[in-house]
């Protein structure tokens, strides 16, 4: 069975050259984006900046600087998985809160309503690509929201 439900990564929630100056301008931007569509609701802004405040996102891996911030899912409408890439890195808390502030050179947000063991599974499946130099080369050198859902498919998608 695949770790992931791979069907929630859309070429809708694929973002390019995604502008934030900080974390907080991400989250407005990124929280207009997925209310517009649908996925979130009003109150999705105020509690993933409060959980990646407590409970930051942030991962320094050797092929890439990322970001899996989430929240609670009775901050959805419906669920998704969002794949960014901003212009310029955008600044996390490393996870656990051990060691260095981390650029996000890629930030994957998460709106899973079986949170718990869903959680799990996705967070294992994007840990397996952020330690596969070549898969994050892949991931990194995408240019399309097309070909970002299938390179995330294919990796996400693996059995574990």
């Amino acid at each position: 069975m695949s770790a992931v439900d791979t069907s929630l990564f859309t070429p809708e929630l694929v973002f390019f050259d995604f502008e934030a100056a900080d974390r907080d301008e991400f989250f407005t931007k990124l929280g207009d984006e997925l209310k517009a569509r649908g996925y979130i609701k009003d109150t999705w802004h105020e509690a993933i900046t409060t959980r990646e405040k407590n409970y930051p996102t942030g991962l320094a891996c050797e092929a890439v600087q990322v970001a899996i911030p989430h929240t609670d899912p009775e901050h959805l409408e419906k669920p998704y998985i969002a794949v960014i890439r901003p212009k310029n890195p955008v600044d996390f808390e490393p996870m656990g809160g051990i060691g260095d502030t981390v650029h996000a050179e890629l930030i994957i947000n998460l709106g899973l309503l079986a949170h718990a063991n869903d959680q799990v599974a996705v967070l294992q499946a994007l840990m397996m690509v952020f330690m596969d130099d070549a898969a994050v080369a892949d991931v990194m050198s995408q240019t399309t929201p097309e070909g970002m859902v299938e390179t995330m498919v294919k990796y996400c998608g693996r059995e574990q």
